[in-house]
């Protein structure tokens, strides 16, 4: 009986480690956006608090192939935009922050990428050279595991 309780404890706390990662099937915390490609042409900026305690290289879940920087965020995706009609442009995901801040996202491909300073000024950047349109989820963390004022900006080009 110890034995099973054991196991029974063990997978619920590995369950529960599970969740504490950034996941995009969660609902996001600063909403959803559908984005025809003129919107994005024009430029979308979105307020919000980068930063979570999700240290994202603990995650067994996310596995992106970029940048390799320490980088905190969220369980949930801070924003989800469906972009429509991107094919054929690039797509711009950069943050302003008042912080050495992170990006993460993960593409209807569930192809996750990660940056940490490739907008200069400790501000990260993420171009899709060759997106498609679709669900991206997108989650804005911070270097360090702090919190900071941020924006984001999505941008096809």
């Amino acid at each position: 009986m110890k034995k099973l309780l054991a196991t029974v404890a063990a997978l619920v706390g590995f369950a529960g480690a599970a969740q504490a990662c950034p996941n995009w099937n969660l609902d996001p915390n600063y909403g959803s956006y559908n984005l025809s490609l003129g919107q994005m042409r024009a430029g979308q900026r979105i307020g919000l608090q980068a930063g979570g305690n999700n240290y994202v290289w603990d995650c067994p879940n996310v596995n992106p192939q970029t940048d390799t920087g320490a980088g905190y965020f969220t369980s949930s995706p801070d924003v989800r935009i469906f972009a429509n009609n991107i094919e054929g442009n690039r797509l711009v995901l950069r943050v302003n922050s008042d912080c050495d801040s992170a990006l993460l996202i993960n593409t209807g491909t569930a192809t996750w990428y990660y940056d940490d300073d490739d907008a200069g000024n400790l501000d990260p950047q993420i171009v899709l050279t060759r997106p498609r349109s679709g669900q991206i989820d997108i989650w804005v963390g911070t270097y360090d595991g702090g919190y900071c004022d941020a924006n984001l900006i999505i941008q096809a080009q």
